[in-house]
């Protein structure tokens, strides 16, 4: 009677190398998954920390793979110096096939050597934007901010962008080398009002707002120029005057930090409409009509 490894051999045509090694390959994806499984388990009962775990679950997915690719190459390698030629006309068709998933890993590996952006970070590639949660061989992770929702606020909707994208798309970051950024808040008001009070009131409101910021972003201006020609000759506010066609306009500028945007605004809103609301010389501009009648100054014939 033919033992199990000969009946294999008759029905499949596989040698007993041939078996041996497949029996080894799946021998070692058992051993890695379950050696993975067990180390996150007893991560997750020591610790409660998001980021802990994540940072656990992130460098197994890494190293696990990078490990078993190494452990059944070693098994395959006599079996393929058989096999040289083919091999090589084999690695080019898949190559012209996996040409996406290659070029996803070739943009993994650049994120991770170049780190253009790390979890964490608020990017935003090509027309998305968002806060990367997630880096992956083949894609990167976002949680989307903007779209129909104003001022960099969160949507809520997760994004899965191929790492490719590096290489095709511009990518801008918010929080890598300066964390600050400039926003404007434009004030309009009548050409009526006394707009120098107005200047002076937002000056005021404004310089109160950003006291702190202009010295820490100095700080970090000086540690980012170490890597990139950042340079900025004020950090300090400042409130521009404009003359458009409904009235005159006062642009704050001002440091913020890109997650604080909204509520920023919120802050100095809050203090204009209060301080504007006690001046009767100042008045907001917005779209009017007026109508003159005949002999009423203004009118023209």
């Amino acid at each position: 009677m033919k033992n199990l490894s000969e009946f294999i051999t008759d029905h499949t045509g596989l040698t007993d190398q041939t078996q041996s090694e497949i029996f080894f390959t799946l021998l070692i994806i058992l051993l890695l998954s379950l050696i993975r499984f067990a180390i996150l388990r007893v991560v997750w009962k020591q610790t409660k920390d998001v980021k802990i775990r994540y940072q656990w679950k992130r460098t197994l997915s890494f190293i696990v793979p990078f490990v078993t690719v190494v452990l059944i190459g070693a098994v395959w390698l006599p079996a393929f110096e058989q096999f040289g030629a083919f091999l090589g006309l084999f690695s080019a068709g898949l190559a012209i096939a996996l040409k996406d998933p290659l070029t996803n890993l070739a943009g993994w590996f650049f994120i991770v050597a170049r780190k253009p952006f790390v979890v964490g970070d608020r990017i935003q590639i090509g027309e998305n934007t968002g806060d990367i949660i997630d880096i992956r061989l083949f894609q990167f992770t976002m949680l989307e901010i903007g779209n129909w929702v104003d001022a960099d606020q969160s949507t809520g909707r997760i994004i899965h962008l191929p790492n490719g994208k590096v290489f095709m798309e511009p990518q801008a970051n918010f929080s890598s080398g300066f964390e600050y950024i400039w926003n404007e808040i434009k004030v309009n008001l009548t050409f009526e009002s006394n707009w120098e009070k107005a200047k002076s009131i937002l000056e005021t409101i404004i310089n109160e707002h950003s006291e702190h910021v202009a010295i820490k972003a100095e700080k970090e201006i000086l540690e980012a120029s170490k890597n990139y020609m950042i340079y900025y000759k004020h950090l300090t506010p400042i409130v521009y005057t404009a003359v458009k066609e409904y009235g005159v306009r006062l642009t704050i500028r001002y440091l913020c930090n890109p997650r604080q945007r909204r509520g920023s605004e919120n802050e100095i809103w809050q203090k204009i409409l209060l301080a504007f609301k006690v001046e009767k010389n100042i008045h907001f501009a917005y779209p009017t009509t007026r109508f003159f009648k005949a002999g009423e100054e203004g009118f023209a014939e």
